[in-house]
């Protein structure tokens, strides 16, 4: 999992492979590192590189999602694959998350 500044307004995070339950603490303690370290407005995590995801990698998800929140920090997803974007729309998740198709359409809406 690599996480980049790509400019002085938002950082990326790109999780990669399988997340679930067997690796659910490392995904969860580096998105953490993330979103607490970033100097930037924003942070977009590109789901790119991910194969699946199971709740234990979604719950992972919203408690970044919330600590960003708590810092007023931008928290958006791009890049979401059909099988994992099957699982935020089945969770309702997709209505939560500011969710992009690209980093491109992403940074299109940074001012």
């Amino acid at each position: 999992m690599n996480s980049q500044t790509l400019n002085c307004q938002f950082a990326t995070f790109e999780p990669q492979g399988y997340v679930s339950a067997a690796n659910v603490r490392e995904f969860l303690q580096e998105l953490t590192d993330a979103v607490e370290n970033q100097t930037d407005s924003a942070l977009l995590v590109d789901m790119a590189s991910v194969e699946f995801m199971d709740s234990a990698g979604l719950m992972a998800l919203i408690k970044g999602f919330n600590l960003a929140q708590d810092l007023q920090r931008r928290f958006s997803i791009c890049s979401v694959p059909p099988s994992v974007r099957m699982v935020f729309e089945l969770t309702q998740l997709d209505k939560v998350f500011e969710i992009f198709e690209s980093k491109d359409s992403f940074t299109a809406t940074i001012v």
